[in-house]
């Protein structure tokens, strides 16, 4: 056990968080800390810091155990380079290092016996511990986060305080991991993280030997890295074994019970109560009635109390102007900042429908790409022309900064919402999570969740049919989320997204961009295509690696003509070797191609089915006549034609690849 928080209550005011929670976290343990907004997450784990105290119950620690806590915000000042900001960071190793170091010269003068025995005990705990801790790899270590990070090594050695508020958070959680505490608290870990950093923290927590507990909107990286899950809800703890998804699967089938249990338990009293008044005046049955009033107030004491459903609404999302076929054009684009060449004769055409996932190293260029086709920045050279009838809009994070800090929620949207009824604008703005008085707040006082979705409910109001998106989801909670996630899947016009959420990319995207070395590659397909091509190219190109390795291995190795035996035809053992090495990863590239046609074989199955039900369902007159019901269908079927044709072509080039054994 590292920690033990026990019987943990705590209120604000007249407002309960929690009562009794009991929650024991233990080395190897990576627990997720889920509930929705406003149920004291983030007040749990500052309770378990220190930072704040609890109306009652208890935090114990392991002995000599050691906290690390990464808040959602963090400002580094002074000037340290962010690589020297890392390593001095590691208090503990420079202190033991510092013990170790006298101990050494202690020991070295120090006479034969008991105490010199203790000594040497205590100087062998204190180098397990230095060892444990990484204390010989210090600064390869530091590098390694900080690359896993995302920061390219030119940036080790700049300021720290020169960089911006969401690269700090990225130094702020390098010296977290790199000191390696016995327990680690993260609160939304992956804000102002790209995808593939969000991968390297996937495998470092996934393999960290002490305790984790973290507060995630991810719903992907919490699958990827969490044992268990402890869900606030009900003011009440409630603990699970598993990932994010085992979570809701027994979550659903806890409930199920609890509602079959609940379903019992009123059956019985109705039926008692019958029997109660019934027979309340007839004498002879005045004991069997007595008995059942008291069964009846047993089971009513004991009466099963089902959780409150989370708070969702519905929400038709107003459909954007239809536009030409075209969207954006970027035509022989070129840009720079000063030295940095961060595009040359860039060239990138997107089309209406198109729902386009810009991926790739942070750095590379794609929140810049996305600034360019917004036309918040000019290119250098070339051009960015918007198709017929296209307009745009862009969310950022400054996008939270052009709200009016003294509107109201409800004003705010009234100033974008010409001609909304207040229920039209009420239901919009429950569709965003904001309830009952929740709308009569002053925007001043939101936090930095509700202005997002705010301004996210203000850009859908009278959406434009070209969204840009960077980031959208840093600061929303799940269900925020899923809000998100379902108005931009129905979305009919065009989606440019950048977003660390690979549940989002992974639902709403058809197309992937792929930003690196100064360039745009293109995949038409969904997040998992672009997944499977890129693994497909990496072990093309490491097998041409090795394929010209082994070549001139075997060229400086093959011996000569007078020295070969002859009369048979004897390899070499680099040859050997050689084809040993080349049949490998032909096996490998054949396993992940039989992988990806089962994975295509099982989405287009589905949507073929689903394809035959909406042509019998547009064949029926009860359609046409009801004109938002034939509308939707139409857009379904549009999307699936096109999703269809994809998995098609891309079933065709797999099996031709399995066919060729290639």
């Amino acid at each position: 056990m590292i920690a033990l928080a026990d019987k943990m209550s705590k209120s604000f005011g007249g407002n309960l968080l929690y009562a009794d929670a009991t929650l024991q976290l233990n080395a190897g343990e990576r627990w997720a800390l889920v509930g929705p907004n406003g149920a004291g997450k983030t007040t749990l784990l500052k309770i378990i810091m220190g930072e704040e105290s609890a109306d009652e119950g208890n935090v114990s620690f392991a002995k000599d155990a050691t906290l690390g806590y990464l808040e959602q915000e963090a400002v580094l000042t002074g000037g340290k380079t962010a690589l020297q900001e890392v390593v001095d960071s590691a208090t503990e190793i420079r202190e033991l290092e510092h013990a170790i170091a006298q101990m050494e010269e202690q020991i070295a003068n120090h006479e034969p016996g008991d105490e010199l025995n203790r000594l040497l005990e205590r100087y062998g705990h204190a180098q397990d511990r230095f060892e444990r801790l990484g204390g010989y790899e210090l600064d390869s270590r530091a590098k390694a986060i900080l690359a896993g990070l995302g920061f390219p090594q030119k940036d080790f050695d700049k300021p720290a305080a020169d960089f911006s508020g969401g690269w700090q958070m990225r130094i702020a959680l390098s010296k977290l991991l790199l000191r390696h505490p016995d327990l680690l608290l993260l609160d939304e870990p992956t804000n102002h993280l790209d995808l593939e950093s969000v991968q390297w923290l996937e495998s470092f927590l996934s393999s960290y030997d002490g305790a984790v507990l973290l507060v995630s909107h991810d719903r992907s990286f919490m699958d990827a890295c969490v044992s268990h899950v402890a869900s606030l809800e009900n003011k009440r703890l409630y603990t699970y074994a598993g990932t994010y998804s085992s979570y809701l699967k027994q979550r659903e089938d806890n409930l199920e019970q609890l509602r079959a249990k609940r379903a019992a338990q009123e059956r019985d009293i109705a039926h008692m109560e019958t029997f109660i008044e019934r027979f309340r005046y007839k004498p002879t049955k005045a004991k069997q009635v007595q008995e059942r009033v008291r069964r009846v107030e047993k089971i009513r004491s004991e009466l099963v109390v089902l959780p409150q459903s989370h708070q969702t609404m519905n929400f038709s999302f107003p459909k954007p102007p239809r536009t030409g076929d075209k969207v954006v054009e970027l035509s022989d684009v070129s840009k720079s900042f000063g030295s940095n060449h961060v595009y040359r004769n860039l060239d990138l055409t997107f089309y209406r429908g198109d729902h386009v996932a810009l991926v790739g190293p942070n750095g590379a260029g794609k929140s810049t790409l996305l600034k360019l086709i917004a036309q918040v920045l000019a290119p250098d050279r070339g051009r960015v022309e918007l198709g017929k009838d296209v307009s745009s809009a862009y969310y950022a994070q400054h996008q939270l900064e052009a709200l009016n800090p003294a509107n109201t929620v409800m004003g705010e949207m009234d100033s974008v919402a010409a001609g909304w009824t207040s229920s039209e604008e009420r239901r919009l703005l429950g569709a965003f999570l904001f309830h009952g008085d929740d709308v009569l707040k002053r925007v001043s006082v939101l936090s930095g969740g509700e202005r997002a979705r705010l301004a996210l409910a203000k850009m859908l109001v009278a959406p434009d049919p070209l969204l840009l998106l960077d980031e959208p989801t840093n600061h929303l909670d799940i269900d925020s989320v899923d809000v998100l996630e379902r108005a931009l899947k129905d979305f009919a016009g065009t989606i440019v997204l950048i977003s660390h959420d690979e549940h989002l990319v992974r639902a709403i995207s058809n197309k992937v961009v792929d930003v690196r070395d100064h360039k745009a590659t293109v995949y038409v397909g969904d997040y998992d295509y672009y997944l499977f091509k890129r693994a497909d190219l990496a072990a093309r190109a490491s097998e041409q690696a090795a394929s010209s390795g082994r070549a001139s291995r075997t060229d400086a190795a093959a011996p000569s003509a007078s020295q070969r035996p002859q009369g048979r035809n004897v390899k070499t053992r680099e040859q050997r070797r050689a084809e040993a090495e080349a049949r490998n990863a032909q096996n490998k590239a054949l396993r992940s191609t039989k992988r990806r046609l089962q994975e295509v074989e099982a989405a287009l199955g589905p949507a073929q089915k689903r394809y035959q039900e909406l042509m019998d369902l547009m064949a029926t007159e009860e359609l046409y006549n009801d004109s938002k019901a034939f509308d939707q269908a139409m857009r379904e079927y549009a999307s699936l034609s096109k999703k269809i044709e994809l998995l098609e072509e891309e079933w065709i080039e797999l099996t031709e690849k399995l066919e060729e054994g290639v």
